[in-house]
């Protein structure tokens, strides 16, 4: 079985599949999951009323130095596997993700 990518072309952008884990001490990026096909990030808010979706698209947002409002939340929002869309083109994703 081959592996999946979690970063796939949209447009000019791409999407980002995650797999959130809220109710860490810190939101980061911990690893990334190739058979699930996501990006493991622990969050450090609670999954109620959407406040670890929202820390989830602040951190992502500031991680891509682009606005909050570009950063949207397409599939998941009750799953801990999520769909995050933003409009950056997927080389400088993959590039800011792995903090280069």
């Amino acid at each position: 079985m081959k592996p999946k990518s979690y970063l796939k072309a949209n447009g000019s952008g791409c999407s980002i599949t995650v797999d959130a884990s809220p109710g860490a001490a810190k939101t980061e990026i911990v690893g990334i999951n190739q058979w699930r096909g996501a990006l493991q990030i622990k969050i450090a808010a609670e999954p109620r009323n959407g406040e670890a979706n929202e820390e989830l698209l602040r951190f992502l947002s500031e991680r891509l130095s682009i606005a909050r409002r570009y950063v949207r939340l397409v599939r998941g929002e009750k799953s801990s596997l999520k769909v995050i869309s933003v409009p950056v083109p997927i080389e400088r994703v993959e590039k800011l993700l792995r903090g280069e």
